[in-house]
């Protein structure tokens, strides 16, 4: 569990927080007392932070676009970022993979995390201090079949925060990913009855993860428990990776 005393003063920005597990992210670190900033394409965010009340912000931004940063950020202090901003993408063959839907989700799950981890770090660095914590996947560690274009942008989200995180450790910067298995929610909906079931079935406990669960493990990767622990992955799969 998280210190949730820890949060008092706390800024945390995350991506993809409209729904689903940013959405589960944002409840999560905003109980705990830090203010967040909810940054996603989808209107609906706005009604997350309705709920929220008072300690959150959103703002409409393509993750991708590096220009949509700056003036989001406004200058504001940024102590923890979650990237949440992702897409399922194509479902089939890799030979019948289109090179347009390739490119978008490496740009929105890939590249995406990269344009956000290079906008904050900034002022990270001058303050010393702060938390990066990237949703990856169980499939960027084992690969689905069907799934070559996600299984590859999830691969690098992983590698990514391993390498970000040895660039920025003297600067008292922790980086670290989080790789769930199937989690309920907007992506899982998205695919096919027979992939769902497929996955399931790699899952000892025989159910996908709920976001609250996600949301435990990610809060406590930006806390203050968390201390010398930079350029893991940990995985969170009812059993399906066991090393």
């Amino acid at each position: 569990m998280s210190d949730t005393k820890t949060r008092d003063g706390q800024t945390a920005i995350i991506t993809g927080a409209a729904r689903g597990i940013g959405a589960a992210v944002a409840r999560k670190l905003h109980t705990e007392g830090a203010h967040v900033r909810l940054f996603d394409l989808d209107p609906a965010v706005e009604s997350l932070v309705a709920e929220l009340g008072e300690r959150a912000d959103h703002h409409i931004l393509d993750v991708t676009d590096p220009d949509a940063w700056e003036p989001a950020l406004a200058g504001r202090r940024t102590d923890v970022l979650v990237t949440c901003a992702g897409i399922l993408g194509p479902q089939g063959p890799i030979t019948e993979v289109d090179i347009a839907e390739w490119q978008q989700v490496i740009d929105v799950n890939l590249t995406g995390t990269f344009v956000a981890s290079r906008a904050v770090l900034p002022s990270m660095i001058e303050q010393e201090s702060g938390y990066l914590v990237y949703l990856a996947s169980i499939g960027g560690k084992e690969g689905n079949a069907g799934q070559a274009a996600y299984c590859a942008s999830k691969g690098g989200v992983i590698t990514l925060a391993k390498s970000v995180s040895k660039e920025v450790a003297d600067h008292g910067i922790l980086v670290n990913c989080v790789s769930p298995t199937m989690v309920e929610g907007p992506l899982v909906e998205a695919m096919e009855p027979w992939r769902r079931e497929e996955i399931l079935k790699k899952i000892p406990l025989g159910r996908p993860a709920r976001p609250g669960e996600v949301a435990e493990l990610v809060a406590w990767a930006c806390s203050s428990a968390c201390t010398f622990t930079t350029g893991a992955c940990f995985d969170l799969t009812g059993g399906r990776a066991t090393w």
